[in-house]
């Protein structure tokens, strides 16, 4: 056993189970790819400053679980804890929104890094898929990512989902609303770092997870009844457009979600088979996160689903993705000639496009029939010296157990055939 392992809170992703990542980041991403949205990808840390102006000082993921260093040049950095403000900030950086088509459409697929308690479907290095598009303030915009989003997770068999939903207000109602509901908590009976809380973002109090907060804040002011008509009219949009689409959502005037930048709509995908960390992915409008960061005006919406615990979503519900075997066809060579020649129609095959893998390693016959069966082949290619002088191979099935042989020149062929 290796002296090192994972540092707590992380994990390793390795076969077979590292396939469910690959495929759930692919069943995220393919309806994005498939509705304008191009790819970006952005460093694995960035200026700290960017995290504590963006996302929020008085925020937890910037206040306790950011990986903040400074480097041996002196620049203060920090993992990233999230994508939004990476991307807007590349975005700004290259000037996209400067190109005549807004929104700019992005998505993406990284890890991220909190310093939190580890649990279950909670890790201090996670994977997320994430959707921005920046640049335009369009009720049908929202609603637009949050289909494609229920579309991802349908896509993957899961079906036990639901989606909350909820409007922020925006720079006009909000305040307003902010006082009316630091009124009401001051006269609450909280611990000192909720208190202070309430004064520098009261909306994440309603957030607080903790059953004694929580009773209290029955008779609260709801964020509903202080809305401006511009933001109720938005937000009757964003309904409208998801019932018209067949999506299925919950109202939740609760829902806050956790960073400062979130504005008007808000909404969050929960899957109750996990437990406290039911969330498994959510977003909202972020208006005012450019000019935040030192860029224009640029209103914005997104998304961020959490590749880990969709897995775990998947598990929950007995969801199997049906993913195929890496290998279609093991070659196994018996003698130093069959060596030379399998290795060369495994490259055909591979350049052909089918999946093969082969005998390394010099192994006897039982052995290397050993791992054509533990690789999942449905065909195995033996050959020996007797075969190479017919000129053929032997072609087994490895479901059936048939074998007949096949000529050289035909087994590319052939065994495309049979796949097929």
């Amino acid at each position: 056993m290796s002296t090192f392992q994972a540092p707590k809170g992380t994990y390793d992703l390795i076969p077979p189970r590292s396939a469910k990542f690959l495929a759930v980041r692919e069943a995220i991403s393919a309806p994005l790819k498939n509705s304008g949205y191009g790819y970006i990808e952005t460093p694995g840390f960035e200026d700290v400053a960017l995290f504590s102006r963006g996302v929020g000082e008085s925020t937890d993921i910037v206040s306790k679980e950011m990986y903040a260093f400074e480097t041996k040049g002196g620049d203060q950095l920090a993992l990233r804890p999230e994508g939004t403000a990476s991307v807007l900030r590349a975005a700004l950086e290259a000037n996209l929104h400067k190109a005549g088509n807004l929104p700019v459409k992005l998505w993406y697929s990284g890890s991220y890094y909190r310093y939190e308690k580890p649990q279950a479907g909670r890790y201090r290095h996670f994977s997320q898929v994430g959707a921005e598009a920046i640049g335009t303030e369009d009720p049908a915009l929202d609603a637009e990512l949050i289909i494609l989003a229920d579309q991802a997770y349908r896509s993957l068999g899961l079906s036990q989902f639901r989606i909350l939903l909820n409007s922020l207000g925006d720079k006009e109602c909000r305040p307003v609303y902010r006082e009316a509901l630091q009124t009401f908590l001051r006269d609450l009976d909280l611990d000192e770092e909720t208190r202070r809380r309430i004064e520098i973002n009261p909306l994440r109090v309603l957030d607080d997870k903790r059953a004694e907060v929580q009773k209290q804040l029955t008779g609260a002011p709801m964020l509903r009844d202080f809305l401006c008509d511009a933001c109720k009219a938005y937000h009757e949009e964003v309904r409208e457009l998801l019932t018209a689409a067949g999506v299925v959502y919950e109202d939740d005037e609760k829902l806050v979600r956790g960073l400062d930048y979130y504005t008007r709509t808000t909404f969050e995908f929960v899957h109750d088979g996990l437990g406290s960390q039911s969330a498994v992915g959510g977003g909202g409008r972020y208006d005012g996160l450019s000019e935040m960061i030192g860029g224009p005006s640029l209103p914005s919406v997104g998304w961020a689903l959490g590749v880990d615990r969709t897995v775990l979503a998947l598990e929950a519900e007995g969801v199997e993705l049906g993913i195929p075997a890496t290998t279609s066809v093991y070659a196994v060579p018996l003698g130093d000639e069959a060596r030379r020649v399998l290795f060369g129609l495994v490259t055909e095959l591979r350049k052909a496009g089918v999946p093969t893998d082969f005998a390394f390693g010099g192994r006897g016959l039982k052995g290397a029939m050993k791992n054509a069966n533990r690789s999942g082949a449905r065909y195995a290619i033996v050959a020996g010296e007797r075969d190479l002088a017919e000129g053929a191979v032997q072609l087994k099935d490895m479901e059936s157990g048939d074998q007949e042989a096949v000529a050289l020149d035909a087994l590319v062929a052939t065994v495309r055939a049979r796949l097929a």
